[in-house]
């Protein structure tokens, strides 16, 4: 059975849609990213997920029971995307504590799993030793994330989970959520950045305007991505034959050229190869740019119109 199932899950803050008809299955073992922009309604959703809201209408189970069942509370490990943590416990005291409701044993030792996931995110026992209200945004994320892996649980639900985070310490985050996929758990990682889930998902669910736009595989969504192309050249730059190969100008300024490359980027590459290129970059895809490829016509006209959504 589904480790996650929504069915026409939908919440409403009064007249405001926070999210409309969701259906999602995400399967054992599966490390599915959940991707919107901002206010889209990711987080509405893991709170309806965690029971801490209760939905307007619809259904959604973990493991196969309702989500209002205590008896899944154990199996799941939970980072929110706003984390606020008691600032006169300690580091370890919270861990201590925060662990004993996961269903670890009550020790307040800095070992086992919780030493070694310590040790990895930077975390060490000068840092938790002292009280959680001195640590910075990354600090408190770092042991944020210590909290949710301490258990091993069955089921990950991560809401942005390298928020405020080093880009050496992110790495570590990639390697957790592999490992997470290769002992066989669930994640659930819910992520406005495209690049995040392209290397740690199988499968994507995009959110727009409170609805679900579509799911697909991570490869389709990286073939559906529209990419852009800045490259400096040190002559003049082809655009004829960058257009043959599938490439739109969307601006020149000299011998800069910023480029927008809908589909395969090797003609694109073969072109530049035979020229003299100073400088090549390919900012961050947009999500929309991505979706909409895809499915640009299958939301209502109206669906993100007008909304503003509480906790985003």
């Amino acid at each position: 059975m589904p480790v996650i199932e929504t069915r026409d899950l939908t919440h409403h803050y009064g007249r405001t849609v926070g999210i409309e008809a969701l259906d999602l299955s995400v399967e054992a073992g599966e490390v599915f990213g959940f991707l919107g922009p901002n206010g889209a309604g990711k987080s509405t959703t893991i709170r309806l997920l965690l029971d801490l809201i209760r939905p307007t209408r619809g259904r959604a189970a973990l493991f196969g029971v309702p989500v209002s069942s205590p008896s899944v509370r154990r199996r799941i490990g939970y980072l929110p995307g706003e984390l606020t943590l008691d600032g006169r416990l300690t580091g370890l005291q919270t861990l201590v504590f925060l662990g004993r409701l996961g269903g670890r044993p009550a020790d307040g030792e800095l070992h086992g799993r919780r030493g070694e996931l310590c040790e990895r995110l930077g975390l060490g026992a000068g840092d938790l030793g002292r009280r959680v209200r001195e640590y910075s945004r990354g600090m408190k994320q770092k042991l944020g994330l210590a909290v949710a892996f301490q258990h091993d649980p069955e089921l990950l639900i991560l809401d942005e989970p390298t928020t405020g985070l080093d880009p050496l310490v992110r790495e570590v985050v990639f390697e957790l959520l592999a490992e997470a996929r290769r002992a066989g758990r669930t994640v659930f990682h819910s992520s406005h950045v495209l690049s995040e889930v392209d290397r740690t998902c199988d499968r994507v669910a995009m959110l727009r305007g409170g609805r679900l736009a579509g799911v697909m595989r991570v490869d389709e969504v990286r073939r559906a991505s529209v990419r852009t192309m800045v490259v400096d050249f040190g002559d003049t730059p082809p655009t004829d034959a960058l257009a043959g190969a599938g490439a739109t100008v969307l601006e020149t300024d000299g011998a800069r050229v910023v480029l927008r490359v809908p589909g395969p980027v090797g003609p694109v590459i073969a072109v530049l190869a035979r020229h003299d290129v100073r400088y090549l970059a390919f900012p961050e895809p947009g999500l929309e740019e991505a979706f909409d490829a895809l499915y640009r016509d299958r939301l209502p006209q109206n669906a993100s119109a007008g909304r503003s959504e509480p906790d985003a």
